[in-house]
């Protein structure tokens, strides 16, 4: 088992930063890619970025990669993601996940077994 716990969202105005955590316990390990989603109201859970725990290859949505970067510290067993320049439209609830997904499927929300519980960020205009 793997818990994941997410921290850092809340309230920003348009054009400002924030810098999500995602904290892992249990039986972590470097196999593990970790991944960020999000999911606006009346909408479906989406990709946002992923980073893989072993050797550190990233991958992001690519209608978000210039403003974003994910990151990795094994000693701490936590993963963050960076977002610049944050716009109303990426009001969501955002979530890290954890998996061992295939390449091909690295942005597929049904390859990631352990999930945290989300954690909501609002950008207002």
């Amino acid at each position: 088992q793997v818990q994941l716990v997410e921290s850092g969202g809340g309230l920003v105005q348009a054009g400002g930063s924030l810098k999500l955590s995602c904290a892992a316990s249990g039986r972590t390990s470097s196999q593990y890619v970790v991944a960020w989603f999000r999911q606006a109201p009346e909408k479906e859970r989406e990709f946002v970025a992923s980073i893989d725990w072993n050797n550190g290859f990233t991958v992001y949505a690519d209608s978000m990669k210039d403003r974003l970067r994910i990151s990795s510290d094994n000693a701490v067993s936590t993963v963050y993601l960076q977002m610049n320049n944050l716009k109303p439209e990426d009001t969501a609830v955002y979530w890290c996940a954890a998996g061992r997904p295939e390449f091909s499927t690295i942005r597929l929300v049904r390859d990631y077994g352990y999930w945290g519980q989300g954690i909501q960020v609002t950008v207002s205009s």
